[in-house]
Order: structure tokens, then sequence, then C-alpha cells
């Protein structure tokens, strides 16, 4: 079986109160993809609780990480994106990933992160509707859709939306990595 992100590395970033579904969706769907999965938790503790009580334990620090490390980043929703946003280390994470071009997918509340990590001004985006307003005054331009992409940036709104999030994140990780790749290093490196 071909796995189309075979030798991905994909950061999930994980706080308390993060939305389950849309931390444990992306991190199974990503390894089915063959993507190694990271989760990156804020420092602040290793184990972090979602909203309905289940736990995560990061694999590493904000800290002990480079963007370099990483080909994508998800920013699961729920309220963890206050609590990330309050870390410069992960705010400067998101903004170092989206800048170079590597994809930025984020869900819900993720929204907020990318407006900290000033990846909003002038694209299109969507999120959870309780943040449409800081979207907007952040510069980008609204769509109430279940999935955009605008360049290397994905968003969605809501948990339901999550299975036209992760094909385009899986796509967008997929073109980003094959537009890197040297000539002639395709199979045979990741043999």
């Amino acid at each position: 079986m071909i796995k189309e992100l075979a030798g991905a590395r994909v950061a999930i970033l994980a706080e308390d109160l993060y939305e389950e579904v849309e931390l444990w969706y992306p991190y199974y769907r990503l390894k089915e993809a063959g993507a190694t999965v990271t989760i990156v938790g804020s420092g602040r503790a290793t184990m972090f609780t979602g909203k309905h009580g289940l736990p995560v334990t990061a694999d590493v620090a904000i800290d002990s990480v480079s963007p370099s490390d990483f080909d994508a980043v998800v920013i699961p929703g729920g309220f963890a994106p206050d609590l990330m946003r309050r870390k410069p280390a992960m705010i400067e994470f998101v903004h170092a990933l989206g800048t170079s071009g590597k994809p930025v997918g984020a869900i819900c509340h993720g929204g907020s992160m990318l407006i900290s990590a000033r990846l909003v001004k002038d694209r299109k985006l969507t999120s959870f509707f309780s943040i449409k307003d800081d979207v907007v005054a952040a510069g980008a331009t609204y769509v109430d859709a279940e999935v955009v992409r605008d360049g290397n940036v994905i968003t969605s709104r809501v948990p339901a939306d999550l299975p036209a999030f992760l094909p385009e994140v899986i796509a967008a990780i997929a073109s980003a990595r094959s537009s890197r790749v040297p000539a002639g290093a395709g199979s045979a490196a990741a043999s």
C-alpha cells in the first residue's frame, strides 16, 4: 500500500481544553497516510486535558523543536488556541512554518493562532463563527465553508468539517513535499 505522506513529519499542537476530535482525528488520519505525527505541547505541562476530559500527552515541548523539524502543522480548536497563543514560541513556530510555505492547518478556534502568527492578512479563511470578527479584523476574507485553502493555509469551522479538512491538509502536505524533493530522489530515498 502506497502511503501518500510516507516520510512526512507533522506537528499537532496541544494545550488544555483542546477539542478532542480535532486533535485525535487528524492524528490518526495523518498516521494512516504514512506521516510521523508529533504532539507538540506548550511546555507548561506534559499532559493536557481536552474539553471533554480526554487527556493527551505531548511527545515534546515547543521549546525543544524547530520548524525545520516538520513539514506541516495542525492546530486543533477548542479553547486550547487561546492558551497556545500565550506562549511566544508556539506563535513563532506557526509563523515560521507558514511563512516558509509549509502547510498550516487550523480548525475551529485554531484560527486565533493564525492571527497571532500573522498568517491571515489578505487570505481567505474560515473558522468557528465566534472568531469570524477577529479573522476579518486581522485582514482576512471570511468564507463560510467546510474547508478553505488559500495557498499553504487550510482552515475549517467545526468537527463536522474534518472529513473535508483532512484530505485538503494531506493534499497540501503531499504537494509541498513533492515540490521540495530533488529530481530523481523519489521512492528510492523512501525505501
